[in-house]
């Protein structure tokens, strides 16, 4: 498995990676010999240590385990194929012998800015690479980002933010001070006889707060860097990071004009057109007599049209998914049904949305679709849950081509872009192609990376801490100047906090303050709360009560609960031996003398960085087992079961629902346990329509739930099962909290977070 975890009740964890940083700090361990592993492994502990593997065999089959850095090998054969001597016998042995040649079977990976093509381009260009005085120099490439925002829907500006583009992605995604507030741009709201004038006003304001820099883009400037050296730099504009309407001001385009190609909208498929450049724009304004300037005009090497980043979430989230595919089912369903059984199918589907089970930071939609204002995190939820509820009413080529189009999304948030995911890529978009022509943007990837890192929500989040506190922390007359001295004194807070705390405080502070903040300030009350990132371990569950075996069995139903636990108990006994606890008599399983611990929840803690979180990509999920949930009926979360390391994706996962976290003491060890009951595949694939695994209650002859004891290590993470609903409208009195207990069948809903998505194949 690919995932670090830890997953813990009241204190008692484990931590999968302990071996590893043993194996790390120990290499001499990695002997060939097989007595020498042997020795050294005692040698290394200290008195009275457990060693934390059993034989030498064991500490070989661990470090296999891991995927993290398996580059694998690929052999092949060379041998001379020149002329050859006439005699036979003059011919040397090297020209007959054939040489077995190991390469390393290594993809490109694009990962941070720096990993992709732009930068490398930057730094051989003539400008840089053939200037004497530009060698060994560092090159910092500025990256630039502006929206539009209000406060308190009284005062309309423009924000300008900076970052470069030596930071990592993650570090820019959780802010941690590596997107800075540049400029206010106080503007009235834009109408058309301002247009003009904001578009003259803006590009001037970048080439005023840029114009610093200029000379350091042609000659290195000594700089002071945030480990205390000193290095020559060198500055490029990057990357500028901003949804359409900003776009088209910057690249001094008209409303629903392409800002990188000269092709109409209407005629995508129809003619041969060119790419907008820095001479065709120039040519444009001139005719037009607009008196407009891009800004980047005035510095060297960069063409706006070029520097447009790719934006996730209005190009694909908001606009492809929300305002185009999800409007195209509500009217081909509108036109293909009377107004009556129309309304019946959208209210059904509204339903079907309703009854997702909860799920960590699962934004709910009590009532469907149907609300006024939609924001970019409506839209995303949305996505988790929705092609789950329209198959059945809508024809199935509709439902494929919406979920290429979510296989195309999801894999462009990946935290690294392989070779091998572009052509998913490309791969996903001919699916959908297929069925509906839009756009193709994966070309980007190769210049600026993945493009998590570029996305408009980082300036958007960003909006919370530069404008809606300020304003809020104003006296709301001419507020600007107020706000500017309270973002003044953040920063100065911000740097203060990072001296004194060196050298661990860098990266102290700014751990939970990512894109998944955008939308604190909306009081909204129907997201699943229990998620979030983390800087390391954390022991949150809640104890109930110590009682014993017996006790438990009568309260939760399961008389057999006192044999689960010592079926296993003698498997975690007997580990090293081939006998299983099912071939063992009564009299030969042990018995239970002590109390039992029981929790109400746990917390899987594992590494997702392809998600929204913090700098180190951890997050926590709080697994639920209560009787009662808000008013109403229990909630018994589900959970992905690591059942064979070997295995990838779902061939080494199963599904589980978790009825009960317990802990026990049996011959002075304690074990973290899950009673959990067994869901099992339906096929050995994936649905080939949905692309989810579809998974059953497993039952026993008399049709009861197949129930087990299970150690909490093997607990992976939470999982999301979402009905299928097949063609039938659901009964109206269903709710969410009785999902799981109604129908037969369940998706694994591989769209529920991106860490999901990338396991679950």
């Amino acid at each position: 498995m690919t995932t670090q975890k830890l997953i813990e009740m009241e204190g008692v964890y484990t931590d999968l990676s302990s071996p590893f940083a043993f194996l790390y700090k120990n290499r001499r361990l990695l002997s060939v010999n097989t007595a020498n592993s042997a020795q050294l492994l005692s040698e290394s502990l200290t008195h009275g240590d457990t060693p934390p593997f059993t034989n030498h065999t064991d500490m070989y089959d661990t470090i296999n385990s891991t995927p993290l850095g398996d580059v694998p090998w690929q052999s092949f054969s060379s041998q001379y194929n020149g002329i050859l001597p006439d005699d036979p016998d003059d011919i040397p042995s090297w020209m007959k012998s054939e040489y077995d040649i190991c390469v390393s079977d290594g993809v490109h990976q694009f990962q941070d800015f720096m990993s992709g093509d732009w930068c490398w381009k930057q730094a051989i260009s003539d400008l840089i690479a053939q200037d004497p005085d530009t060698i060994g120099s560092m090159f910092i490439p500025i990256i630039l980002g502006s929206d539009k925002t209000t406060a308190a829907g009284r005062m309309f500006m423009t924000l300008v933010y900076m970052s470069i583009g030596n930071i990592r992605n993650n570090v820019r995604r959780a802010h941690c001070n590596g997107v800075v507030l540049l400029d206010f741009l106080a503007i009235p709201k834009s109408t058309y006889s301002l247009l003009i004038f904001h578009c003259q006003l803006l590009h001037s304001s970048l080439t005023k707060m840029l114009e610093t820099l200029k000379p350091g883009m042609t000659k290195p400037e000594v700089v002071c860097c945030p480990d205390g050296h000193f290095r020559q730099a060198v500055y490029g504009l990057g990357p500028y990071i901003a949804d359409y309407p900003e776009q088209a001001l910057l690249a001094c385009i008209v409303q629903n004009w392409c800002p990188k190609c000269t092709t109409p909208a209407d005629g995508l498929d129809e003619g041969t057109y060119g790419r907008c450049s820095r001479n065709h724009t120039k040519f444009l304004v001139e005719e037009l007599e607009l008196d407009i300037v891009p800004f980047t005009n005035y510095f060297p090497c960069t063409d706006i049209h070029k520097l447009l980043s790719p934006d996730i979430l209005h190009q694909l989230i908001k606009g492809a998914f929300k305002d185009h595919l999800v409007s195209w089912v509500h009217d081909y369903i509108e036109a293909q049904y009377t107004e009556a059984n129309a309304n019946k199918i959208l209210d059904d589907i509204d339903h079907c949305i309703a009854l997702a089970p909860a799920f960590a930071g699962l934004r709910r939609f009590p009532e469907g679709r149907g609300f006024k204002q939609w924001t970019g995190d409506n839209s995303k939820a949305l996505m988790k849950v929705y092609i789950p509820a329209i198959k059945g009413h809508i024809p199935t080529e509709m439902v494929q081509a919406l979920r290429a189009l979510l296989d195309f999304i999801y894999i462009t948030h990946h935290n690294i872009i392989s070779s091998n995911s572009l052509n998913a890529m490309d791969n996903a978009l001919k699916h959908f192609h297929r069925y509906h022509k839009i756009f193709q943007t994966s070309g980007l990837i190769r210049v600026f990376g993945t493009p998590n890192g570029l996305c408009s929500s980082i300036t958007e989040s960003k909006h919370i801490k530069a404008v809606k506190e300020p304003w809020c922390w104003s006296s709301c007359f001419e507020a600007l100047s107020q706000m500017l001295l309270t973002n003044q004194r953040l920063d100065k807070l911000a740097a203060s906090h990072v001296d004194f705390d060196e050298p661990f405080g860098r990266y102290h502070h700014a751990t939970n303050d990512g894109e998944g903040s955008a939308d604190k300030d909306e009081g909204n009350t129907n997201a699943e709360p229990d998620t979030d990132a983390v800087d390391g371990p954390m022991v949150l569950a809640h104890v109930d009560l110590v009682k014993t075996a017996e006790l438990i069995a009568d309260q939760i139903g399961q008389p057999n609960f006192t044999t689960l636990i010592q079926h296993f108990l003698h498997d975690q006994c007997h580990a090293d031996s081939d006998s299983s606890s099912s071939d063992s008599s009564r009299s030969a399983l042990p018995e239970i003398y002590k109390k039992i611990t029981l929790y109400t929840s746990a917390v899987a803690a594992f590494f997702a960085p392809s998600d929204l979180l913090g700098i180190g990509s951890m997050c926590y999920e709080r697994i639920r087992t209560v009787g009662t949930w808000r008013n109403g009926p229990g909630c018994y979360d589900c959970v992905f079961v690591s059942t064979d390391l070997s295995a990838n994706g779902m061939h080494g996962l199963d599904i589980a629902r978790v009825r009960l976290f317990f802990s026990l003491k049996h011959d002075g060890i304690t074990y973290p346990c899950a009673l959990v009951q067994w869901f099992k595949c339906v096929a050995d694939s994936p649905d080939e329509i949905m692309g989810m695994w579809v998974v059953e209650p497993e039952l026993l002859e008399d049709g009861a739930h197949c129930v087990s004891v299970i150690h909490l290590d093997s607990i992976f993470c939470v999982a999301h099962l979402i009905p299928v609903f097949g063609g039938d409208f659901v009964p109206t009195n269903l709710t969410y909290l009785q999902t799981l207990n109604t129908f037969c069948t369940y998706y694994v809903n591989n769209f529920i977070d991106h860490h999901a998505y990338e396991i679950t194949f």
